[in-house]
């Protein structure tokens, strides 16, 4: 186990509070009011400076007159206070704190010096703190709850953290009404001293905690967020939602808890390479978060689907294929077994449809049993399991007929002692959809017997892609660190000679030549300076020739007459030699070199980005790259392992392959340049950007044919 902070933080014996009173309309009482009456059975200290007592426990007049030093402070006092408070809690001992207060750094420059000044001082003193801006934890272990709302619901396995308090608060209601109960939930709030890596980590490391789900506004630490959740993932499953990918969230996320946001594909590249699973509505972090934690992992792709209603079952299987799942007609054997429990005319293949058959013992529990039993599916998604739901909700129309009120009518229903969750015995995912609630008595024993309850067929199917989704990230390989290496001499000579220049990019020559000192494939290239000298070097090179224009200046070449391709002579050569003189305006130099043939363009670079770093770029390339549209971006550096995967992640992967004659690509070269590429921008910080567009396929070896290479210098004094 690590040294984590929040092992400490989240098991107090003891908790000083300052700012609760005996006001319950104030904030800081509703914490202490939750830490006193939801169960915690430590020693709560109430710091008041006039009230002898709060909430009916004896109350101090100051940190110093505390009787022991607190494991933990829990502030929710004006900003101005709050770094008084901490130096006052620093000399008394405590190494824990809260701090629910806002106004620090999402607050501007000002709030920022503030968040700094309580930076400092915690470290004077080796307090670690969540907040500030934050709504504080759940700890259902030890029943310790200090956020503004109940929380009675006991302990579950589901594990949740937040830049967001209202999602550790309001939605406390919200998820009892689902079946769904918390192990830890963590608001980090401005994430100054612990933040949400942090969170991770120990959800991670938390045996209660079978699974967990991430709110996040903006990731600080790119490397240790991978690192931590490579550590993880490959046996809990993690989901995110991220909401900092477009300009209106990335401005409210600043604005909320002073996050800094980066474009929405870097986070799907980001999360990708972390081996979390991304969603995008705070309904899925909660339920498919659960729902992960509470189901058994999954070990194929075989889904029985079980309905007691055609639609559903139809919107499941088609969801389920969907989603990367199968759902396989049942052999002639299992097909009559299922038969003696359903209708002459349900069909019994898969999906099986019981067509509105109220048997529930044969809907809920003997032919899922059948299905788990016969060794031809790896789940199951059920639908229409109900009882009490559904005669509350016909009660209107048949009341005169059983001349008894509701309540009457249901407390004479036989107990069937059905055990709906009997089918867990066979250790396989078992996931239901219904339109009732917990107002159903066969719901609320499926959700509080570990079988969740989607509210539509299509949200119960995309449970099995969940599944699906963490059973591919468990089959992963490890991550392998990559360390950046000492750069070439030959690449450093000429980043040093730009930076000396203060010249802001290389021309196509130049990117080349350093593309190539790192071990990237480019083309053989020589220049000309004449159209004599580029008849001479034509004859050197062979046919078919390629002539471009290179200058630093001239960044974009299609379309403007200053690339000349498929030329087939000396004399072919010295009219383009002029052409391209002609289209420039100017003497520029003229590049040179076989042309590199292949139907197959693919398109990599780098790009850093404020708050984020650098990151690879991989796609379908050449003049149509912006039409396609299909990149795909991680965190650099890579692997060999992880390009390798990264490759296959584009929509157009099938061209990897074999396809129309055309032999299968060198993925191991093209997954080495994409990781030489990677660790480009770890050795020279000075690299802004690379361009390699197109990449060409040539048999099946990869060749870079075009590039440029952008710097981010330092201002001139």
């Amino acid at each position: 186990m690590s040294s984590n902070p929040l092992h400490r933080l989240l098991n107090p014996k003891s908790i000083a509070t300052v700012g609760s009173g005996n006001n319950f309309m104030k904030m800081g009482t509703m914490h202490a009011i939750s830490i006193t009456k939801d169960g915690f059975a430590g020693t709560l200290y109430p710091v008041h400076p006039r009230d002898k007592s709060v909430l009916g426990v004896p109350a101090f007049p100051s940190v110093e007159a505390l009787p022991e030093t607190p494991d933990l402070a829990f502030l929710v006092v004006p900003s101005d206070q709050v770094v008084r408070l901490m130096e006052e809690f620093g000399k008394k001992g405590t190494k824990s704190a809260i701090i629910i207060t806002a106004g620090f750094a999402e607050m501007g420059s000002e709030g920022s010096r503030m968040q700094q000044e309580l930076n400092e001082v915690s470290a004077k003193y080796g307090i670690r703190f969540l907040g500030p801006n934050c709504m504080g934890i759940i700890n259902t272990s030890i029943s310790l709850n200090t956020t503004v709302m109940p929380y009675t619901y006991g302990p579950g396995s589901f594990g949740f953290a937040s830049q967001s308090g209202t999602y550790v608060t309001q939605s406390i209601a919200y998820l009892a009404a689902r079946g769904i109960r918390f192990s830890k939930a963590i608001s980090v709030g401005n994430s100054a001293n612990i933040d949400i890596i942090d969170a991770l980590e120990y959800l991670g490391e938390d045996d209660q905690t079978k699974a967990l789900s991430l709110y996040i506004e903006g990731i600080r630490d790119v490397q240790r967020f991978i690192e931590v959740a490579r550590a993880i993932t490959p046996r809990k499953p993690v989901l995110a939602q991220y909401v900092g990918g477009t300009g209106a969230g990335a401005r409210s996320g600043m604005s909320h808890t002073g996050s800094m946001a980066a474009p929405d594909h870097l986070y799907d590249g980001l999360f990708r390479q972390a081996g979390i699973i991304r969603v995008h509505t705070i309904e899925d972090l909660y339920n498919y978060g659960n729902m992960l934690a509470v189901q058994p992992p999954m070990t194929g792709k075989r889904i029985g689907v079980l309905t007691n209603s055609g639609g559903p079952g139809s919107a499941m299987a088609d969801s389920l294929e969907r989603g990367g799942l199968e759902v396989p007609e049942f052999s002639e054997e299992l097909q009559g077994k299922i038969r003696q429990y359903m209708q002459p005319h349900a069909p019994c293949g898969n999906p099986v449809d019981m067509t509105f058959d109220l048997n529930l013992e044969a809907l809920a529990m003997q032919i899922p049993s059948l299905m788990l039993e016969s060794g031809e599916v790896d789940g199951i998604v059920l639908h229409g399991a109900m009882r009490t739901g559904w005669l509350k909700a016909g009660y209107p129309h048949f009341k005169d007929f059983i001349n008894k009120p509701l309540d009457e009518f249901l407390a004479a229903l036989p107990d069937t002692g059905l055990d709906v969750v009997s089918v867990m015995r066979y250790g396989k995912p078992v996931i239901v959809s219904s339109f009732f609630g917990r107002e159903d008595d066969c719901i609320e024993k499926y959700e509080d017997g570990g079988i969740p309850v989607f509210d539509s067929p299509e949200k119960a199917a995309g449970a099995m892609a969940m599944l699906l989704r963490h059973k591919e990230v468990r089959e992963r390989l490890p991550l392998k660190r990559v360390e950046a290496p000492a750069p070439p001499v030959e690449a450093n000579e000429i980043v040093a000679g730009c930076v000396a220049r203060g010249e802001k990019n290389l021309d196509e020559h130049g990117s080349k030549q350093f593309l190539r000192a790192w071990g990237i494939p480019v083309t053989a290239e020589r220049t000309a300076g004449s159209e004599k000298e580029a008849m001479a070097l034509a004859e050197g090179i062979g046919y078919p020739l390629v002539m471009k224009a290179s200058a630093r200046d001239i960044l974009h070449k299609t379309g403007k007459g200053l690339i000349h391709l498929d030329l087939k002579s000396a004399d072919e050569a010295a009219v383009s030699y002029r052409a391209i003189q002609e289209a420039a305006g100017r003497q520029v130099p003229v590049i040179m070199y076989r042309m590199v043939k292949g139907d197959r363009e693919f398109v990599a670079g780098i790009v850093r980005t404020p708050g984020f770093g650098p990151s690879v770029m991989f796609g379908m390339g050449g003049i149509l790259t912006e039409a396609l549209d299909d990149a795909v971006f991680r965190p650099a550096p890579l692997s060999e392992e992880d390009a390798a995967e990264m490759i296959l992640d584009i929509r157009s992967r099938t061209l990897i392959g074999p396809f129309r004659g055309m032999p299968a690509v060198n993925s191991g070269a093209l997954a080495r340049l994409l990781h030489r590429l990677s660790i480009i921008p770890l050795a020279h910080p000075e690299v802004q950007e690379i361009d390699v567009n197109p990449v060409i396929i040539e048999g099946s070896e990869p060749v870079a044919v075009d590039a440029l290479v952008i710097f981010n210098l330092p201002a001139k004094k």
